[in-house]
């Protein structure tokens, strides 16, 4: 855009110059010529004329005169006038008639009959008489018309070509700055092996040698800590196993216990449920950070996991546009079943439980959970999508408090399926809750580029 912009400016400036120079030129150079040929015939008009000379005998002395291309005399002598063939002396601009009047020579560019002339008049003091000469600039016109044209024509010429060349030069530079912007999308995407090619340039090498090494560094990072994770989870399974056999063996027997330790006894069971699905939930977290999270996929009929979805809750209202009997995709049952559990358990959580559930579809497909809750604050609306975010709401929970990770999750599993989720306030104007998930209608599975 810039070079267009610089090629177009200079190309003006140019043409510009180039006119306004050309036309001088031009104009100076038929003015000069026409001056000087009125001053010669206009001495030899005097040297011609007699005191007994008479409008009659100016036709023959006319004829003896220097014509220039394009050029007409008038002649006054006395009260009469000798027009030229296409002009009289009622044509010549009105301030150089005044000018002779007062007897002192003069020329002007002006219009005549509609078109530019330059008329130079010369007293012939020794008589009564004035000569004129116009001359034409019609043909000086035309040819700076042309000239107009043609660097019209040029300047168009040399902006495509500046456009063009910038566009080159642009896309040359800018090429290594896509590839890394390109590579630093990949890694946002979980494409944690993504590296940068050798460069042309050598200060660009050192810079894609740079990037490389701080996506290993990355890379090592994120396997470390989702190892970590995993590793942990791993070793919680196992006493975990052994609580919540115990816990078992106690709650199968809790009619021996007391009411204080009944009372103890389900606070534990509560908190155990709540650990056991935070380690699992850790797991599949940590799958996803080390990169090998993977979609197993099959025939899917959205309407029909809808209306499984949602069987077993009778206050749910499942919307299907009327047409839709029957929308196959390929996608992961699990994680879709995941996905919907986690809406659903949500807006029991925060929003007095879910109302409705709506699919609707086009280029892709939009499946909505709307609740009758307080809503989420246009604020949170990005946040509560992180790992253990609880929003303003956190601190309201009751006892069966969540993880802080179903929606995490929900984003994840999302993302291999190439969908997004969002939250929103209700369509119908009522106060709730409304999260939406996208998915595509073809699923597009892709191996990540290792080099850019």
């Amino acid at each position: 855009m810039l070079f267009a912009v610089g090629g177009l400016l200079v190309s003006s400036l140019l043409a510009v110059s180039t006119l306004v120079l050309t036309r001088r030129q031009l104009v100076e150079s038929r003015e000069g010529a026409a001056a000087a040929m009125a001053v010669g015939n206009a001495t030899r008009l005097s040297n011609q004329l007699t005191p007994d000379s008479t409008i009659e005998d100016l036709p023959t002395i006319a004829d003896s005169l220097t014509r220039l291309e394009g050029g007409q005399r008038i002649i006054r002598l006395g009260d009469a006038w000798l027009p030229a063939p296409e002009l009289d002396h009622d044509d010549l601009p009105a301030d150089l008639l005044e000018r002779l009047e007062r007897r002192d020579a003069g020329q002007v560019l002006a219009p005549v009959r509609g078109e530019p002339h330059f008329v130079v008049g010369i007293p012939l003091t020794a008589f009564d008489a004035d000569y004129y000469a116009v001359v034409d600039l019609v043909e000086v016109s035309e040819t700076l018309d042309d000239l107009r044209i043609i660097l019209l024509g040029a300047g168009a010429v040399t902006t495509v070509l500046a456009a063009l060349l910038g566009s080159w030069a642009s896309t040359r530079m800018l090429r290594p700055l896509r590839r890394i912007r390109g590579a630093a999308e990949a890694i946002a995407g979980g494409h944690l092996d993504t590296r940068l090619g050798a460069q042309a340039d050598p200060d660009l090498d050192r810079l894609s040698d740079s990037f490389n090494e701080m996506a290993r560094a990355l890379e090592e990072r994120i396997h470390r800590d989702a190892r970590f994770a995993s590793d942990v989870s791993h070793e919680l399974r196992s006493p975990l196993t052994t609580l919540m056999a115990g816990v078992g063996v106690l709650d199968a027997r809790r009619d021996e216990l007391s009411e204080r330790s009944r009372t103890a006894l389900d606070l534990l069971v509560q908190d155990l449920e709540r650990f056991n699905r935070l380690v699992n939930e850790l797991l599949e977290i940590s799958g996803y950070d080390a990169g090998v999270a993977a979609l197993d996929l099959a025939d899917l009929d959205v309407v029909r996991f809808l209306q499984a979805t949602v069987a077993d809750d009778p206050t749910l209202v499942l919307t299907i546009p009327p047409s839709t009997r029957s929308l196959v995709i390929d996608a992961d049952k699990r994680r879709l079943a995941r996905v919907m559990a986690n809406l659903l358990d949500n807006a029991r959580r925060y929003g007095g439980g879910a109302t409705a559930v709506i699919l609707e579809h086009d280029e892709t497909i939009r499946i909505a959970v709307e609740d009758d809750g307080p809503g989420v604050p246009e604020a949170e609306r990005h946040e509560i999508f992180d790992r253990f975010a609880r929003g303003s709401t956190g601190g309201r929970r009751g006892a069966d408090d969540g993880t802080g990770l179903g929606l995490s999750l929900v984003v994840e599993d999302l993302r291999l399926h190439q969908g997004r989720v969002w939250a929103e306030d209700r369509s119908d104007g009522r106060q709730g809750a409304r999260f939406v998930l996208e998915l595509p209608l073809a699923l597009t599975i892709q191996d990540p580029e290792v080099e850019w």
